[in-house]
């Protein structure tokens, strides 16, 4: 039997929690309490515990009337034991998980006035009221912070999920009306032109091989269109990649700032640098708590230039997978990844630039190892088609 349902969020912290409770045990001890106050504590312990893993589990009017016998158990055990005051922080914790903020502060406030109440008429003295509300306060207002803000980057999340989702929709959408609009009219051609070729093969020769003769054209033209068209989707890929990262954080409320110069890069270059800014946004999303974020690409003395700084909470912490990966990725290419965590995180990713006179195959348009069609009608386009054999 499970104690917490599984991917609820707290982690290991729903267990360190459970250290307020040695409040609840500081008088019994101080007092060297006999059996039956040590049993009337450890009742008051168990009742807590069933109610308090509870209400991982629950949520709506079931959390508050949870909450509620949370805050009663500390009003029936305070009389008896002043570190029943912890009772009344737990039950302000639960509550300021209340998906309105006004509502979590009200039921927060409501607590606050039950403790003041007992803590007169039991004529308290004035660190316990100081110790006891103060602290009630600072975690139910965190909490209420922390729980809105968990929230809000949830609803983030959702919405660049969904922004992502319609962006392959459209991506699908505009790839099948480009490829209707290359090869369906010039397929109809060729299979016209075929079938009359073949019609006349046999009583007019000369103009069935000149019919052949357009259909072999027209392949031609049709072939090249497609290359010209996939070299168009590529060309677009880190653009279109800037673009949605510029989209995403302003979703977030980061303040961009783009300074974008036109850069024409082999596929594979362009495909690890548009990787290199979706891990980026996302890190800068969900871990900087940033508020401004710069994107800049530049090339200069024959290298590319893509850094991505943010003004956030920086530090130094273990590279994810994702950040290894990438590097990786960039050092397979013979370029370099820097990465600065002082005053916000900056991440530099240098790519050396191909010279297309020396290295003509890294052409992003004309790259019969990175082109999956070039790599096969390659010949076809730039030669002649091999010569039909007689039957």
């Amino acid at each position: 039997m499970r104690l917490l349902p599984k991917n609820h969020g707290m982690g290991w912290a729903a267990y360190a929690l459970l250290g307020y409770l040695g409040f609840f045990l500081i008088d019994p001890i101080m007092d060297r309490a006999g059996a039956a106050t040590w049993a009337w504590t450890g009742l008051g312990m168990l009742l807590f515990l069933v109610m308090y893993f509870a209400l991982y589990w629950v949520c709506g009017w079931k959390t508050v009337a949870l909450s509620v016998g949370v805050m009663l158990l500390g009003v029936a055990y305070l009389p008896f034991n002043s570190g029943a005051s912890c009772f009344f922080i737990y039950a302000a914790s639960f509550f300021a998980f209340e998906e309105k903020a006004t509502t979590a502060f009200q039921y927060i406030a409501g607590v606050v006035a039950v403790l003041a109440v007992e803590l007169y008429l039991l004529r308290s003295p004035h660190i316990a009221w100081f110790v006891d509300i103060g602290l009630l306060l600072v975690v139910g207002t965190l909490n209420v912070h922390f729980s809105q803000r968990a929230r809000a980057q949830k609803k983030l999340l959702r919405a660049q999920e969904e922004i992502e989702h319609l962006a392959k929709i459209a991506e699908r959408e505009r790839i099948a009306r480009d490829l209707h609009d290359v090869l369906g009219h010039t397929l109809s051609v060729i299979v016209l032109k075929s079938e009359l070729a073949s019609k006349l093969a046999e009583r007019d020769p000369v103009r069935a091989k000149a019919e052949m003769t357009d259909v072999e054209q027209t392949a031609r033209a049709a072939l090249a269109e497609v290359r010209q068209a996939i070299g168009g989707y590529r060309s677009n890929g880190l653009v279109a990649e800037l673009a949605q990262a510029r989209a995403t954080l302003e979703t977030a409320g980061i303040t961009v700032e783009c300074d974008q110069a036109e850069v024409s890069l082999p596929a594979t270059q362009e495909s690890v640098l548009s990787l290199a800014v979706r891990e980026a946004v996302t890190n800068v999303v969900r871990h900087a708590h940033a508020a401004r974020c710069r994107l800049e690409l530049k090339t200069a003395d024959g290298v590319c230039r893509l850094s991505i700084q943010d003004d956030g909470r920086g530090g130094f912490q273990p590279e994810g997978n994702g950040l290894a990966g990438m590097r990786e990725r960039v050092e397979a290419l013979g370029g370099t990844l820097r990465r600065e965590t002082q005053g916000g995180t900056r991440l530099q990713i240098t790519l050396p630039l191909p010279d297309p006179l020396k290295d003509p195959v890294h052409n992003p348009v004309h790259d019969p190892v990175q082109d999956p069609l070039q790599g096969g009608l390659h010949g076809s386009l730039h030669g002649p088609l091999p010569e039909a054999k007689p039957a």
